[in-house]
């Protein structure tokens, strides 16, 4: 049996803003939005040919992706600060649904 694999993130604390749910929750879509743009610009979903080499629009992607993790992590630090969650027990939680689920074993 293959041990499940973890890929960890570990992403800064923005202490230059003043987030909040509403803005954050924005926020978040606005950057999820701008990585499938850049995806179904990359597999011309859009009809037009994409014209970027794909070394420069992988990179792109793992550039929007990453903004994407940065704006969740926010979400996290507004929940844990704002409305006492614990994202430790969350993620806990989260684990045990997947492996309920069948995604991990």
């Amino acid at each position: 049996m293959r041990s499940t694999e973890y890929k960890s993130v570990s992403l800064p604390r923005l202490n230059n803003l003043k987030p909040n749910i509403e803005s954050t929750a924005l926020k978040l879509m606005e950057e999820a939005g701008e990585l499938a743009q850049l995806i179904g610009k990359y597999r011309g979903l859009n009809g037009e040919k994409c014209t970027m080499e794909e070394t420069v629009v992988i990179n792109r992607i793992a550039e929007e992706l990453l903004d994407v993790a940065q704006v969740a992590v926010s979400m996290m630090y507004v929940l844990e600060e704002n409305y006492n969650i614990s994202i430790d027990e969350k993620l806990k939680q989260h684990i045990e649904k997947l492996t309920k689920k069948g995604y991990i074993k």
